[in-house]
Order: C-alpha cells, then structure tokens, then sequence
C-alpha cells in the first residue's frame, strides 16, 4: 500500500512536470491559497501559471475550455468530485463535445478527488466516486484512476501527451 508522503509526492512530480510546459495553467480552488490537503502538491508550480478560483464551478470548467480552445492545456482543479458534478454542464455539454480543429483538439486535464472519511467524515457530499456515472456520459474524454502513487506521474505524462481531455481521479485517503 502507497505511503501518505509517497502519494503526495509523486502528484507534486506530476504537477512540476506539467508546469515545465509553456502552455499549461493551473487553475482552480486552492492552487494559489492554501485551505486543502491537495494545495501543496502545487509547490513546484510557479505562481505566474496559477489561477485561483472562487466556488464557481460551472463557471471554471468553462473557463477552462475556453483557454482550451485558444491553445492552452488547462490543468483544472476541483478539490472534491463532488464539485465536479456541479460543472458537469461544461464538461458534458461542451468540453466532451468539442471536435477537432483543424489538426488540433483543445483538452483540458481535470485533477479531482474523492474526498476521505478519516479522521474526520466530511459527510456525503464530500466523499462520493463518481467514476462510473461520469464514464457512461463522456465520449470523448478518458478517465483515469489514480489508485497508485507509482503510476501517477507516468498516467499524468501519457494525459499531456494525449490529444483528448481526462480526468484525473485521486483518493485523498492515500495523501
């Protein structure tokens, strides 16, 4: 079983790795102010690439595809899946349904989390696995499972790599 520090590590790798890239922003809830667990596997990333967010869920998925459209790889943070479910309109409706652009397709990487119910349970609305539902409507975007911290950084470098946008679904339990 991974480590707490080993996870934790192993998403800042993967973080510090997409900041190399000139074309990725952080944005999101708690990328540039702490006030979660997930803000300091951001510590590799400068602060001229982050955005913060205030809750506007719907809004920042939005948002995201349109840095999408214009060329940027948007690394959109939400730290619950149970906020994801809020944007769902922009990222079913829209993002999933962008086509290609001439030899291009915009892609956003979407980082999130299932929330954990130790030492405190946060309650249902904070702790929910949406993997399954969100799968059967997404056509054109991949979902990944971030159940390892060794496999972190490679799924994260293979995401960049890939011409469709992905969610990346971590487990806060394993931090």
């Amino acid at each position: 079983m991974d480590s707490i520090l080993n996870y934790a590590e192993e998403l800042t790798k993967a973080m510090t790795m997409l900041a190399g890239y000139p074309k990725t922003l952080f944005v999101g809830q708690a990328v540039r102010y702490d006030g979660q667990r997930a803000h300091a596997t951001f510590s590799g990333v400068p602060m001229e690439k982050r955005i913060e967010m205030p809750v506007c869920e719907d809004f920042q998925m939005g948002f995201c595809a349109g840095l999408a459209l214009e060329g940027y790889i948007p690394i959109c943070f939400f730290p619950r899946f149970d906020f994801l479910i809020i944007a769902a309109n922009q990222l079913i409706n829209h993002l999933d349904k962008i086509p290609v652009l001439g030899d291009f397709r915009p892609k956003v990487i979407i980082r999130t989390a299932v929330g954990a119910r130790a030492p405190l349970d946060p309650g249902p609305q904070h702790t929910q696995d949406y993997t399954i539902p969100m799968s059967m409507m997404l056509k054109n975007t991949d979902l990944f499972q971030l159940t390892s911290a060794e496999r972190i950084v490679s799924h994260y470098q293979w995401v960049l790599q890939s011409e469709r946008s992905a969610i990346m679904i971590e487990y806060m339990d394993k931090y």
